[in-house]
């Protein structure tokens, strides 16, 4: 469904307004029902805000239906393709259409012992997280209590309506629900940008090592877009990679065969998907350094 401006939805019918929203939140058009009645919205956020607390003012049935009505990731629907779009692209943005069989069976223990304990599915907005990070979280999440869980259940429910919100509605301000990676590299021995240095980043598991971006540094020594912006920074451990040999030698640097950098690879974890990561290169010939800047 293409976007739609906040105007037009504050001028839209009734009818025009819940077609437009009715999916926002997983098989339940009456969240955006419940919305309809409040407008005008003055931001993007106050519609949000409307839209979570009809949620939160509903009876506990009426919670527990909209949770149940959520897939399990990676279960039965996805592999049936019996997934709503929204569902289908939020968990290949994951990755959790393509699983390792270590991961396959690890989720697929998990999301049962999740059901055996607390008779819901296991809810987790995807697009925050790596793959790792999801069967980490669903192993931690398994020691709450059921009262717990609920409450938690909701609330990613609710991250996972702002994202789908933010990309449907245009309006001035935006929701803050994207983060962003960027980098750049320093030439600490000329003391001046390292350009033209070709960047790689990688998501690494336990068992697998997934592209992200590749990008070539500018004058600045930058890329000319961040390497992530415009979604939220996944949870997980990741790999910088800079190719350095070319650069030093193309400014006539004599370096010994093989160079004693080429490649310089740089691991660090996000712990903060609406946050901004910068992760520089400071580098000679003989030595670099990084730190997390913002």
């Amino acid at each position: 469904m293409p976007p739609v401006s906040l105007d037009s939805l504050n001028r839209a019918s009734e009818a025009d307004f819940i077609a437009a929203l009715g999916d926002i939140f997983e098989h339940a058009p009456w969240v955006a029902a419940a919305a309809a009645e409040q407008r005008p919205f003055a931001t993007l956020d106050a519609l949000l805000q409307a839209m979570t607390r009809a949620v939160r003012e509903v009876a506990a049935d009426r919670q527990i239906e909209l949770i149940a009505g959520h897939p399990d990731l990676a279960g039965k629907a996805a592999r049936a393709g019996e997934l709503t779009a929204a569902s289908r692209a939020e968990q290949s943005s994951a990755g959790l259409d393509s699983l390792t069989d270590r991961q396959y069976d690890a989720l697929h223990r998990l999301n049962a012992a999740y059901r055996a304990k607390f008779a819901m599915p296991f809810i987790v907005c995807v697009r925050r997280h790596t793959k790792e990070s999801i069967i980490a979280l669903c192993e931690r999440r398994l020691n709450n209590t059921p009262a717990l869980e609920r409450v938690t259940a909701l609330e990613e429910i609710f991250r996972i309506a702002a994202l789908r919100l933010d990309e449907r509605v245009t309006a001035p301000e935006r929701l803050k629900v994207h983060g962003r990676l960027s980098t750049h590299v320093l030439d600490t021995q000329a003391g001046r940008p390292g350009q033209g240095i070709p960047v790689e980043l990688a998501e690494i598991g336990e068992d697998e090592r997934r592209h992200v971006a590749r990008a070539v540094t500018n004058a600045d020594g930058r890329t000319d877009r961040p390497l992530i912006e415009g979604r939220p920074l996944p949870i997980g451990r990741y790999e910088l990679s800079f190719q350095v040999a070319a650069y030093f030698a193309a400014q006539q640097i004599r370096l010994a065969e093989p160079p004693f950098l080429d490649r310089i690879p740089i691991r660090f974890a996000i712990a903060e998907p609406e946050g901004h990561y910068h992760v520089p290169l400071l580098v000679t010939p003989w030595s670099y350094t990084t730190y997390r800047g913002s």
